[in-house]
């Protein structure tokens, strides 16, 4: 009967030898992840991000927003409108979109308008964050791709309700178009950030060297 650590030491005193457990190692070293692995995935995540913005401003306002004339008998929606609209211009559009160009106009801004300025704000978020150092400077910058998803998912709200409304205020109209002009500057904002951000990084490497 094999015998116990503690009847061991009462038998043969302190210097009785104890077997040693040995656990094996839990972390395997071929899976550690290396500044430039981090690097790789965060350069393939922006690719495929710059590359999905890119489609989504197509689809979203060079097609489908486009196509939508067709409805309209060539009145522009007011998504495109980069200089705004007012009332008037909403009463032209409700005089010729019935609730099917509505309904179109609308399933249009719950999804790629819904899609866009998501993964806009987000690729950019990552571009900057991966090329800015400096933490209230990156805030900073930060601070325009958030704001223009919040401003363009509220416009999408705000210029269904004024369509829908059967006599939108001048108050509704205004906000609609202020959403859509501050949408459109802050997406030109956002690029010149963004390609700040490389440039800054692109000139530090080269100090460096």
């Amino acid at each position: 009967m094999a015998k116990t650590p503690a009847q061991r030491i009462k038998k043969h005193g302190a210097k009785a030898a104890v077997p040693q457990h040995h656990l094996p190692p839990v972390i395997n070293p071929t899976t550690s992840r290396t500044p430039e692995k981090a690097q790789s995935n965060s350069n393939l995540i922006l690719i495929a991000g710059v590359v999905a913005s890119l489609f989504l401003f197509w689809y979203l306002h060079l097609l489908t927003l486009d196509q939508l004339r067709q409805l309209t008998g060539g009145l522009a929606m007011p998504d495109s409108l980069i200089g705004g609209f007012d009332p008037a211009y909403i009463g032209q559009l409700q005089a010729v979109m019935d609730a099917d160009a509505l309904g179109q106009l609308n399933y249009v801004h719950k999804t790629a308008g819904t899609l866009f300025p998501l993964i806009f704000g987000f690729t950019w978020l990552l571009l900057i964050g991966t090329n800015v150092a400096r933490k209230a400077f990156r805030w900073a910058l930060w601070a325009l791709p958030l704001l223009f998803v919040v401003v363009r998912l509220w416009g999408n709200v705000a210029i269904d309700g004024v369509l829908a409304a059967e006599a939108p205020d001048a108050g509704q109209v205004a906000l609609a178009s202020g959403l859509t002009i501050a949408g459109w500057v802050l997406l030109v904002l956002s690029l010149v950030a963004g390609g700040a951000a490389v440039l800054l990084k692109a000139r530090s490497k080269k100090a460096a060297s």
